[in-house]
């Protein structure tokens, strides 16, 4: 079992439109949680200043950015984060990207990202003109992406427990599309494979990235501290 602190078992993602409104999530909830998700949508708008206000702050930050391009141009953009005080960077591609992306590795840990939790199974048809089982497609994603180098994967907490028992212990399992419960309604909700924080945690995640049941809760911090107790459950159980 790795030795990661409660408070930083909740990735929070700060989708937000500038930096004000980010530090305000911050220092809203940073007396409970010290792991956030800066994705596109703020990174556009704040660019690497906030980045470092968070972590001058004393927390951590993922970079949930998706790299997918050519070789050559992932690899440059991942020096981009050198010295950035980047805990994790997320990649999206082929074995070539995820090889580029791992050479500028120095110390960042690499994500690959294997299926996007706002995928269904129809998706797979869409995409591939066949079924094909997600299951299947993650862990082959997940042992490629292993093999080449990255640290771990972004991966739905349905898929965690047969990643675990696939691939062991040794690498990182982060699963979005966390709920409250599956009935719970979250406004404009595109997500699908979709399980609450105890049950990631319970089939193998580490972190659980959670934006918008905390974001959109009247009392944020009490969202927090039932998700945390749910991990603390969940870890007990693993133990």
């Amino acid at each position: 079992m790795k030795e990661i602190p409660l408070e930083e078992r909740i990735i929070f993602a700060l989708d937000v439109d500038s930096k004000d409104k980010a530090l305000e999530w911050v220092e809203k909830l940073g007396s409970h949680i010290r792991f956030y998700k800066v994705g596109l949508q703020l990174f556009l708008a704040a660019w690497f200043p906030v980045i470092e206000e968070i972590t001058k702050r004393g927390h951590k930050v993922m970079v949930d950015l998706k790299f997918f391009d050519i070789p050559e141009t992932v690899q440059l953009a991942m020096r981009q984060l050198k010295d950035r005080g980047v805990t994790f960077a997320t990649v999206h591609g082929n074995d070539p990207i995820l090889k580029a992306a791992v050479k500028e590795k120095d110390g960042l840990k690499i994500l690959a990202v294997t299926v996007l939790t706002s995928f269904g199974e129809e998706d797979m048809i869409a995409m591939f003109g066949q079924p094909v089982k997600i299951q299947d497609l993650v862990l082959s994603r997940a042992r490629r992406a292993l093999e080449i180098g990255c640290d771990g994967v972004v991966s739905s907490g349905m898929e965690a427990g047969g990643l675990r028992g696939q691939l062991g212990d040794n690498f990182l399992i982060v699963s979005p599309g966390i709920r409250p419960g599956k009935n719970t309604e979250i406004p404009m909700d595109d997500q699908r494979r979709i399980v609450t924080a105890g049950e990631a945690i319970s089939n193998g995640a580490d972190y659980v990235v959670v934006g918008r049941p905390i974001s959109t809760a009247e009392k944020p911090l009490e969202v927090v501290a039932q998700i945390q107790s749910e991990i603390a459950s969940a870890l007990k159980t693993r133990n």
